[in-house]
């Protein structure tokens, strides 16, 4: 019997309050810090590896934490998530995006259907399109190839699959699959439209309009805007345009696009870049078979996560390190470090997947909770984030523990020998250089040069940023930020948090408005 209780109430909790600190200066310097370096790594999917060497923790604290794993029982609720449990209480819905790279567990039939062969019939409807898009056989009213695939969508819908996009897409030049240029059109700031739109031809452009519920205020007003662009090109809009959506959106059936893919209510947005919401762009941009290479590192990487030995589930030892961060050492913030440029818009996705997951202050009852949930997230890529925030952290009155990711080679096997080093060693000597710096400090007479050190890190490492290990990564996270919040007993998997702005707008637009918010519409001309 599963039991969902608040982390003050779990007997481990308080053990793990009273286990003593570890120094972290002390414990990386010398040889203990090269010892715990070789020993406190776990394998991850993918060959991605986990190092928490520079954590602050020892053997003591890491025992604290199996017994809260195992009293909160951590590994029963992902198998009652994956086997189709409603554990989303909020909206009183299963939790599903891992069924859409694999089946964990047992056969989920969900509304009549088969949920592991529904997602699978939507990955090979969307192969089948972008294979005849790729091979001339669906074209523009010329008969003239699409080059440019165009993503309308905003939140889940944008933020995980452009992240995606970005990391493949040097890796799939370099690798003869880059089919399509992709291009993403989120904010409902019309500039940001007009901006992609100026950039393209729309002539040889497929516009991918992503929308579960078809209601969507800023994707509906985006599509509206790309419309327009294409009559007024003299173009038939219908023949430009696919949908992503439920099967009983208004968006699903309409004759306003060439073809409609589904996603259903048990995938989350920021959960969703291994359903039709990233597959449909990504297939396009890549082809299918690295489509499906990502999923396989996905799956891969959730495979690891059903270990009941917490010293061999990355995920769940990575949520727990960041649980006792946030909820012992009285941590408030994580930097996430992608010593990668392709992973440049990844901290704008995990920003959204952790922050929107576990920004709660209620637990998964509508009751209160009198502790901290959720970090904030913030970060930039390596080295460039060195010469932006990193004084802060170094040197900064509040201690921020870092998620570094960093790989052995480039994507693109491009590089020049200057100092007698190369660009990818610079870059990986820079991470390491960051995690001891921040580990161990330096002592200096003058305060203003003196570092104190005992600033927590951990590192992903890689040999090279693929479609396999880009999965791996993603899942990852996804199932940190699922650990962690059943150990705070909070749903991660709704966001109701979001829902208050989007009414008031519509009131605003409506002009329905009275005090501040009629102040602040005539002070924008609304």
């Amino acid at each position: 019997m599963i039991n969902w209780n608040n982390l003050d109430t779990v007997h481990a909790y308080q053990e793990l309050s009273k286990v003593v600190r570890v120094n972290l200066g002390e414990t990386m310097t010398g040889e203990n810090g090269a010892e715990r370096v070789k020993k406190y790594s776990v394998p991850m999917g993918e060959g991605l590896v986990y190092n928490y060497a520079a954590k602050q923790v020892d053997d003591n604290v890491l025992a604290a934490l199996a017994k809260l794993a195992e009293e909160t029982q951590l590994v029963e609720k992902f198998e009652a998530l994956y086997n189709g449990e409603v554990v989303n209480t909020g909206e009183k819905r299963r939790v599903l995006h891992h069924m859409t790279r694999g089946q964990l567990g047992e056969a989920v039939v969900a509304d009549g259907v088969d949920k592991r062969t529904f997602y699978v019939e939507q990955q090979k409807r969307i192969a089948e399109l972008a294979n005849k898009v790729h091979n001339g056989e669906i074209t523009n009213a010329a008969g003239e190839k699409f080059t440019t695939v165009v993503q309308i969508g905003i939140g889940g819908s944008d933020l995980g699959p452009r992240a995606m996009y970005l990391a493949l897409e040097n890796w799939a030049k370099v690798n003869h699959t880059f089919k399509m240029e992709a291009k993403f059109i989120s904010n409902v700031d019309p500039d940001d439209a007009a901006a992609v739109l100026n950039s393209i031809d729309v002539a040889h452009s497929l516009f991918v309009l992503v929308s579960k519920s078809g209601t969507t205020l800023e994707t509906l007003t985006n599509e509206s805007f790309v419309k327009d662009a294409l009559k007024n090109a003299g173009l038939d809009a219908s023949k430009h345009m696919i949908a992503v959506t439920s099967e009983t959106s208004p968006l699903a059936k309409s004759d306003d696009y060439l073809a409609a893919f589904y996603m259903d209510d048990y995938i989350g947005g920021r959960f969703s870049s291994t359903s039709a919401v990233g597959g449909a762009v990504l297939s396009l941009a890549f082809g299918p078979e690295v489509f499906a290479q990502f999923l396989e590192g996905a799956a891969a990487e959730d495979k690891l996560a059903k270990n009941k030995d917490l010293l061999a589930n990355p995920a769940m030892l990575d949520a727990l390190i960041g649980v006792y961060e946030r909820n012992v050492l009285g941590y408030q913030n994580t930097a996430i470090l992608p010593y990668s440029q392709a992973l440049s818009r990844f901290p704008a996705h995990l920003q959204q997947l952790d922050m929107e997951s576990n920004g709660k202050s209620v637990n998964r009852f509508g009751e209160p909770v009198n502790y901290q949930t959720g970090p904030v997230i913030f970060g930039e890529p390596g080295t460039n984030g060195q010469h932006s925030f990193y004084q802060l952290l170094h040197q900064g009155t509040d201690i921020v523990p870092l998620q570094f990711v960093g790989f052995k080679n480039n994507q693109m096997g491009r590089d020049v020998v200057i100092q007698d080093s190369t660009s990818q060693q610079k870059l990986c000597a820079n991470v390491v250089a960051q995690i001891v710096a921040f580990a161990c400090g330096k002592a200096d007479e003058d305060r203003n040069k003196s570092f104190e050190g005992g600033r927590p890190s951990s590192i992903i490492i890689g040999d090279q940023l693929n479609p396999k290990t880009l999965g791996a990564l993603l899942a990852h996270f996804e199932n940190k930020v699922m650990f962690q919040g059943f150990v705070w007993n909070i749903n991660s998997f709704d966001q109701e948090g979001v829902q208050l702005g989007k009414v008031l707008a519509k009131r605003v637009l409506a002009h329905e408005t009275d005090g501040a918010l009629k102040v602040y519409s005539d002070l924008l001309n609304i």
